[in-house]
Parts: structure tokens; sequence; C-alpha cells
């Protein structure tokens, strides 16, 4: 999506997003020197929002949190792939 619907949809003004950019708490695709922003950036963006207006999360925490997050969906990716590796070498192995 573009960045003006994302700034209605996410609720956000242009100063916070550019804040949240710089911070690295969104990272939105630039395609043709336009940012596109994505269904998940929409999530995260509502997430930061949770955690700082309704958890009451300051800026050095969301931060970690995210952080915290982006690690812990990278391990689940790669466990994922190395447990799709290990039963397709275990059906190779019952295959001969």
């Amino acid at each position: 999506m573009k960045e003006q619907e994302f700034l209605q949809q996410a609720e956000l003004d242009h100063v916070t997003l550019q804040a949240w950019i710089t911070e690295a708490w969104l990272i939105p695709l630039e395609q043709s020197g336009e940012r596109d922003y994505s269904e998940i950036d929409l999530a995260r963006a509502r997430l930061i929002h949770e955690l700082r207006k309704d958890m009451g999360v300051n800026d050095p925490g969301v931060g970690v949190i995210l952080h915290l997050l982006d690690q812990l969906h990278g391990l689940r990716r790669a466990m994922k792939e190395m447990l799709g590796a290990a039963h397709e070498a275990r059906t190779r192995a019952t295959d001969v």
C-alpha cells in the first residue's frame, strides 16, 4: 500500500512515521523512489501503538521488544527450514 493509505490505516502522521522509520521500527520497501507498505508493516505499526499507548512502554523499550520479536521470527523461520530439510532427508532415506 502507498504511504497515504498506510498513514490513514495506521493512524499515524508523517512526523511519527518518519521517526519510526529512522528508529528502524518500520522498514518499508522502496520502489521507484516511493515507499510501499505491507500488511506486516501495518500490523507492526499497530503493535507499536499498543506498546506505547496501552502498555506504557517507552521508546527504548519498544526498540528492544521489536528486536526480540524479529529474532524470534527469524528463529522460527530457521527452525521451519531445518525441520523441512530433516523431513526431506528422512523421506529420501526411506525411498532408497
